[in-house]
């Protein structure tokens, strides 16, 4: 595991030779640390990024050219699942199963923003019809330029894979902030692309807390576009940082994300989504499905269903056998969560969890948790928990169910499930969110666009949409000199 900064291709040690520890939650311990960037780090990785970008090979080789090196880094991170997701589980806290399946999804991430940059060359350039005909134009997308990503500890590799690969795709050069509390597999991106032959300077890793190292990223004069994923209160100070030097900016932020149940919905395929839907990734997910809205004709089935397949689930650690529920990111995290539930048994009705397991209260853990009876009005029912916590109502009709879910501030994710079709896709319409589901919930591919309404954010990620986040669009226009333009000369 490394512990150092990743700056031009070099490991080096920080400026301030001061590290910081790296926390298992399954138990708390310290078991590695690493390096705590500050602002001068930052300068030095701004700096190899800025030259990289203006005099380097990068952006100037064909997207074909790039595709290859993307390509071998997708290979090496799948010849490292295994590694990479034990690494996670140690680092994040989540089960095994799903420390894989990210890890499968990061790689493929490098591979599909591979075939990409490979396309890239026959849509970099686009003829432009003109009601002139001595002038000829076209329009030129470019690299962005110097892109600075801060990343979150809930999906720590495949997040920076979000945002490392449409970058280095589109031909700009990078500093990656990852998470103080997760920041080991960001780190093995440095080996990686070391191994790859990635250009030095390309991508430059700096780990560090958010005072020290992320802020002076976001407020770096030669950083050209700030991407960001995270909590709401920093991405306002993000977007406000940002207009001062009018930096391009995307941000992906929190949600409170609604899930509507009719009436014909099949109750366990129901009761399947709304357990993955809040409760896979501790819940420490933020298109998280944590509102739920059934409908009161068979609330009182499902409810007792849902109750007790989340009596089922085992909690544990997260390379244990069967684990579907591993301890939370960090005693802080675990604290917050608490914190909520504790709000929440003065505002509604505990259905079940809502505490530590028994027999590992050494740990992150929290049991996963159900209020019922909610009232909209609700702190826990308005409010993003970023835990196992879901709150459920009951609902009417289908204007009703309607109005409760973009009673939001929020506009990430919502889901419907009904087997009538006709009248799931009329409700899918009618949120007002970045992400619908349709009888399912959180299914992420890198094909579709990604990104929320509202407060949930601005811009989108993944698919076409994340590359276009790195590119910028220039107008070419060349006259045919044939004759002479003579306004001012006359001849």
């Amino acid at each position: 595991m490394q512990n150092h900064l990743f700056i031009n291709g070099a490991w080096v040690a920080p400026a301030s030779g001061k590290m910081f520890d790296v926390v298992d939650p399954s138990d708390r311990s310290v078991f590695h640390q690493v390096a705590a960037g500050s602002a001068r780090d930052i300068d030095a990785a701004v700096e190899a990024a800025r030259a990289a970008f203006d005099h380097g090979p990068w952006p100037r080789m064909t997207g074909a050219e790039r595709a290859t090196i993307l390509r071998k880094m997708a290979t090496e991170i799948t010849v490292r699942t295994d590694e990479l997701a034990h690494m996670e589980v140690r680092d994040n806290g989540k089960p095994l199963p799903e420390a894989v399946w990210d890890i499968q999804d990061t790689a493929g991430c490098f591979h599909f923003y591979a075939d990409m940059a490979e396309r890239f060359d026959n849509s970099a350039e686009q003829e432009i019809a003109l009601s002139m005909d001595e002038f000829k134009s076209k329009a030129v997308k470019d690299p962005v330029g110097v892109a600075g990503a801060i990343i979150p500890w809930n999906f720590p590799m495949l997040m920076a894979a979000w945002k490392v690969a449409p970058a280095l795709a589109a031909g700009c050069a990078m500093v990656l902030k990852p998470s103080e509390l997760t920041p080991l597999t960001a780190l093995e991106l440095g080996v990686i692309a070391q191994k790859a032959g990635l250009p030095d300077g390309v991508l430059n890793i700096v780990t560090g807390f958010g005072p020290d190292a992320g802020q002076p990223l976001t407020e770096h004069p030669d950083v050209d576009k700030l991407a960001f994923t995270g909590s709401v209160p920093t991405g306002s100070r993000i977007m406000a940082t940002a207009a001062q030097d009018i930096k391009t900016i995307s941000l992906e932020l929190g949600g409170k994300s609604p899930m509507v149940v009719f009436e014909d919905a099949d109750i366990a395929e129901a009761v399947e989504w709304i357990l993955f839907g809040i409760f896979w990734n501790q819940g420490e997910v933020c298109s998280a499905t944590s509102r739920v809205l059934i409908h009161e004709d068979i609330y009182p089935a499902l409810m007792e269903r849902l109750v007790a397949e989340t009596r089922k689930i085992k909690i544990g650690h997260g390379l244990d056998d069967g684990v579907l529920l591993g301890p939370l990111v960090s005693p802080s995290q675990h604290d917050k969560v608490l914190a909520a539930i504790e709000k929440g048994k003065a505002e509604a009705t505990l259905a079940t969890g809502g505490g530590v397991p028994q027999g590992l209260e050494h740990g992150c853990y929290v049991e996963p948790t159900i209020f019922t009876d909610v009232p909209t009005d609700a702190w826990i029912w308005n409010e993003e928990i970023f835990g196992p916590v879901v709150c459920i109502r009951r609902f009417a009709t289908e204007e009703e169910a309607i109005d409760l879910a973009n009673a939001s501030r929020f506009g990430l994710g919502a889901a419907v499930l009904s087997n009538d079709l006709d009248r799931a896709e009329r409700v899918a319409r009618a949120f007002r969110a970045g992400i619908v589901w349709i009888n399912c919930s959180q299914p992420t591919f890198t094909e579709a666009p990604w990104g929320g309404y509202k407060q949930s954010g601005i811009g989108r990620e993944l698919g076409e949409w994340g590359f276009n986040n790195y590119l910028e669009t220039k107008q070419i226009t060349t006259y045919d000199r044939s004759s002479p333009w003579g306004w001012y000369i006359k001849e």
